[in-house]
């Protein structure tokens, strides 16, 4: 195993979900709830399954595409995404 790559991946997807949708969605769920192991499990299946989506698309993405356009087009859809929100959240007040 490749443990420079692994902590290099393990503290950038640590810090990125803090304070994310996620987390917070698990919170309010675990607040509402009572059940912390109940949500606890479900939360990490569901995390463990969209990551595995991620690294497959990865997978077959990087054997087709160079992947600093990958890198590129990922951070685009981020750029995108935010702006979208962005605008949506200024219509809802205006």
């Amino acid at each position: 195993m490749d443990w420079k790559l692994f902590a290099l991946t393990f503290g950038a997807v640590f810090v990125a979900e803090l304070g994310d949708k996620t987390q917070l969605a698990a919170l309010a769920f675990t607040a509402d709830s009572k059940r912390p192991w109940t949500i606890f499990a479900a939360a990490s299946l569901a995390l463990i399954l969209a990551t595995a989506v991620g690294v497959a698309a990865g997978t077959l993405l990087g054997r087709w595409i160079n992947p600093a356009w990958v890198r590129r087009g990922s951070a685009v859809l981020f750029i995108l995404i935010g702006a979208w929100l962005l605008v949506a959240e200024f219509r809802k007040t205006a």
